[in-house]
């Protein structure tokens, strides 16, 4: 019998990397995994594979930017399975650069995702979050927000990123300290470098910087990440991890 079994878990940026890696995590200890982005076939073969290796995964294709898609992702979720026990906002972007002359947009962009689409997400998900804890065999649900190291130590070059992922550490705390006593355990994750796809989102010269900056650091991979999200959902209900930060061991700032 798995840990999560009855219970119904939200990924957002499940298409790839950490996110597609923890709906693989969180379905192996039984819950249901329904896994939300905006690339619909990237998404659908994620859910495929979950199903595949005995899950049961559905895959609904959003832009959380919109706070309508927000809204929708957890209402289909709820009308499919009647619960949501778990959302792992984890959707987001890393944009790096000097602050001087900056493109806006990448600030923009990075607000727009990592910062308000977890806000729209968890704003959407929070009341049925609240329902399943207070009627839940388990007594509890939980609310994990994916930061960065970015979230708590400020960096150069990285300027409109801490900005939007110190939002989340602050957003996570605030949250957290309304809901706890209810059940609902809020968890901010601040990873450091990370093999994913986040550093090819950037201009070819913050790739080649980044690249200088780890080539001789062993990253993380997805999966350690995943298996943090789990080990914090799978805790007795008395215990609640609220800020992990987490980085490759060769990894000093």
């Amino acid at each position: 019998m798995g840990l999560l079994d009855g219970t119904v878990a939200l990924i957002t940026g499940a298409s790839s990397g950490i996110g597609a890696a923890t709906a693989s995590s969180l379905a192996s200890h039984g819950a249901t995994v329904v896994l939300a982005a905006r690339r619909t076939a990237r998404i659908e073969e994620a859910a495929a594979k979950v199903r595949a290796d005995g899950g049961t995964a559905l895959a609904l294709t959003a832009d959380i930017t919109r706070a309508q898609d927000a809204r929708e992702i957890v209402s289909r979720t709820v009308e499919k399975f009647g619960r949501l026990d778990t959302l792992v906002n984890n959707a987001g972007t890393m944009l790096l650069g000097p602050a001087v002359d900056a493109p806006l947009e990448e600030w923009e962009r990075m607000v727009r995702l990592n910062l308000l689409g977890l806000m729209y997400c968890t704003h959407a998900a929070l009341p049925v979050l609240l329902e399943a804890a207070a009627g839940s065999r388990r007594q509890v649900a939980d609310l994990v927000n994916v930061s960065s190291v970015a979230g708590r130590f400020p960096r150069s070059g990285s300027s409109g990123y801490n900005a939007a992922k110190f939002g989340v550490t602050g957003f996570s705390e605030a949250i957290r300290q309304e809901v706890t006593r209810r059940h609902v355990r809020v968890s901010v994750l601040e990873p450091g470098a990370v093999e994913t796809e986040l550093v090819s989102h950037n201009r070819p010269e913050i790739q080649e910087r980044h690249a200088q900056r780890f080539a001789d650091t062993k990253k993380m991979e997805a999966a350690d990440i995943a298996d943090t999200i789990a080990f914090v959902v799978t805790r007795p209900w008395y215990v609640s991890l609220n800020e992990i930060v987490l980085r490759p061991t060769e990894q000093d700032n």
